[in-house]
């Protein structure tokens, strides 16, 4: 009897090491999910940017991205995480045609991976895009495309815009030179942009009381402008407002053709620096501007301004370099109302009507079509001592109230 309790007794001390063993080994496979669980959920956060870095709108691309690089900085504190998820981003050139933007979207989306894309320098690449982000169901920050349409008849939920649209510069166009007996033609180039910018232009400008005469539309590749211009010139407006994006600007042949002399007087919106470079004729001028980096009086502009000297040889921020920093900062500000959560659905109920500061102040995402309400600035070109170049200067600024877009999706 005794050596048979013996055995029993070693192998019940045997059964025993046998479930501890197990139980241990549970534990360890229970920690090592809970550890892939932890891991997995700090992956970093992904973001596409569309931009042009080749062809036309080459220098729209470079402000872009510089502000949107300035902006995630700015918004993380230098850390370039948010939530504990580092961000990421990759940059695809579209080369400013339609049908690469599809192919470099596609290419973020399915290799790459990406939880947003922004973008892009061409509102016919950016329109082009849209659908994918739907498909995708990616939130798309667009910036700096500004064709009406983008936030109108092509709208989806996943599109969220921090340029300004159309509509905006159209409102703040038609403040500087519209009112009643006004007669005004137009010169736009003929695609989405520049279509979209002068039926937003008539509309507020007609609103105000001024005849529109004359839409003249030129290839947006075009380098002569002569049939253009003399159509104008024949037509006898007291205005010419023109819509331009690009290199190519038809600033020169207006001043080679003395438009002005033939007393019509210029109006339009101050571009970026190198354009302005261009605009020696138009001194005088007034009209409006997206920005100019000593208009907007406020802490993240002063930061922004410094930062970019910093970093970039003495430069200063140009045109649409706030844009990109905006688009930047409003992503980090969604990411931290959502906990770091990148569901589409949750970033759309956080970012409907939210509001962020920029370099231009606050601005707010409209709940109804996602375009972000913003300041826009009523200027005169002046010569200034030491700039080499035409000066925008404030005569005031236009609010985010003032300048509200009608909705149009």
């Amino acid at each position: 009897m005794k050596g048979f309790r013996g055995r029993w007794a070693i192998l019940g001390l045997l059964i025993f090491m046998m479930v501890f063993a197990t139980a241990c080994s549970s534990d360890q496979t229970e920690g090592d999910v809970k550890d892939g669980e932890k891991e997995e959920s700090l992956e970093p956060i992904k973001i596409g940017v569309l931009a042009s870095t080749t062809g036309a709108l080459e220098s729209y691309g470079k402000q872009t991205l510089r502000g949107f690089e300035l902006g995630l900085d700015y918004a993380t504190d230098g850390t370039m995480e948010v939530e504990g998820r580092k961000i990421e981003f990759v940059v695809e050139d579209t080369e400013t045609k339609p049908e690469v933007a599809v192919q470099k979207a596609t290419k973020l989306l399915e290799e790459d991976q990406v939880d947003f894309l922004v973008g892009s320098s061409s509102s016919a690449d950016t329109l082009a895009v849209l659908p994918l982000a739907e498909e995708y169901q990616k939130i798309m920050i667009v910036e700096p495309a500004a064709a009406d349409s983008i936030t109108g008849s092509e709208f989806n939920k996943y599109i969220f815009r921090s340029a300004r649209n159309s509509s905006q510069d159209a409102v703040a166009g038609a403040a500087a030179i519209a009112k009643k007996g006004v007669k005004i033609a137009t010169l736009a180039p003929d695609y989405s942009f520049g279509r979209d910018g002068v039926a937003a232009f008539k509309e507020a400008a007609e609103k105000l009381g001024a005849d529109i005469i004359l839409e003249e539309y030129a290839d947006p590749a075009a380098t002569d402008f002569t049939s253009n211009i003399q159509k104008i010139i024949d037509a006898k407006p007291d205005y010419l407002f023109v819509v331009w994006a690009g290199a190519n600007s038809p600033w020169k042949q207006i001043s080679d053709m003395k438009v002005a002399d033939k007393g019509i007087k210029i109006s339009t919106g101050a571009p970026d620096i190198a354009a302005l470079a261009t605009m020696e004729p138009l001194v005088g001028m007034e009209g409006f501007t997206v920005y100019y980096h000593d208009l907007p009086k406020n802490e993240i502009n002063d930061w922004l301004v410094e930062e970019h000297k910093k970093r970039f040889n003495g430069d200063v921020p140009d045109l649409f370099t706030p844009g990109g920093m905006s688009a930047a900062i409003s992503i980090v500000e969604a990411l931290k109302k959502t906990k770091g959560d990148t569901n589409a659905d949750k970033l759309i109920e956080t970012m409907e009507g939210m509001s962020f500061e920029t370099p231009k102040g606050k601005m707010t995402y409209r709940a109804e079509d996602h375009q972000a309400l913003q300041a826009l600035y009523a200027i005169k070109l002046e010569k200034k001592d030491g700039v080499p170049y035409p000066v925008p200067v404030l005569i005031r600024e236009l609010s985010p109230e003032e300048t509200a877009p009608p909705v149009r999706n």
